[in-house]
């Protein structure tokens, strides 16, 4: 009995080992629509799997060095991409990803803050939002998906395209609620999921329904992914029904949901 019970720790200890020996870095590059929801639901995935994730944040466009088409052309190593749904049509026409591993994740819609602290403008009809941006000192909006929104199209919608000359600013990489935060902007916009996690701010709303615009996030595994199982892994991970809740927690909406407003993954 004695050797029975042995034989079970020594095949227990070689299990525990054999597992250690199998445990990944998934290295992820993210841009920051979905970032806190990979934040919260990494720790379930590590426990689960015995893989850990590796996380490399940037743009999921734009002209920046730490952009991730950027980052991928120049080499760097990466199993999966999580990022604009556009953007990521671009690296799949680059031969950047794996055909057909492409999982759809969440949609992010545009919100605006103040700094904390500041009077809360009223944005909940189309009238009180342009307004708020009429008599707004000074605005800045990201480099990505919803800033070129905000900027090429938003503006024009309200008919206050001249009149945001000279006062709206595009942020490059950083958070543009971390600007705010500083007083160097009256307003800030972004996705919603990007603004909610910074501090020094204050959280006013989604923008209208009638001139929402909303950002389709997904993730693929790379070409040259090294793990490329624990990748699409990963992906089916937060994809799932039990990872809805801590995707909805950040600010994004569950891609099964129905939407108010008609989803765009692209900016003309």
């Amino acid at each position: 009995m004695q050797k029975i019970y042995r034989s079970l720790l020594a095949t227990l200890a070689l299990s525990c080992i054999s597992t250690g020996a199998q445990a990944k870095d998934v290295t992820v590059m993210i841009s920051g629509g979905f970032k806190a929801a990979l934040e919260k639901l990494a720790p379930q995935f590590e426990a689960r799997s015995g893989d850990h994730i590796i996380v490399v944040s940037g743009p999921s466009m734009g002209k920046t060095p730490q952009a991730i088409p950027a980052r991928l052309a120049r080499g760097e190593n990466a199993d999966v991409v999580i990022m604009v749904g556009d953007a990521l049509k671009n690296l799949a026409k680059d031969n950047r990803i794996q055909p057909g591993s492409r999982v759809e994740l969440a949609d992010s819609p545009i919100g605006m803050v103040v700094k904390q602290g500041d009077a809360k403008p009223n944005i909940n009809q189309e009238a009180e939002l342009r307004n708020t941006l009429l008599q707004a000192k000074s605005i800045a909006y990201s480099d990505s998906a919803s800033g070129r929104y905000v900027s090429g199209q938003l503006f024009k919608k309200l008919g206050i395209e001249d009149k945001m000359k000279g006062k709206a600013h595009m942020i490059e990489r950083i958070p543009v609620a971390s600007e705010v935060a500083k007083g160097k902007y009256a307003l800030g916009f972004q996705q919603v999921s990007e603004l909610l996690p910074v501090p020094g701010v204050t959280f006013i709303g989604e923008l209208p329904e009638n001139v929402q615009y909303v950002t389709r996030f997904a993730g693929a595994v790379t070409a040259d992914a090294q793990h490329r199982q624990e990748g699409r892994a990963l992906l089916d991970f937060l994809a799932s029904a039990e990872a809805q809740d801590s995707i909805r927690a950040t600010g994004m909406r569950s891609v099964k949901a129905e939407l108010p407003v008609k989803r765009r993954d692209t900016v003309q």
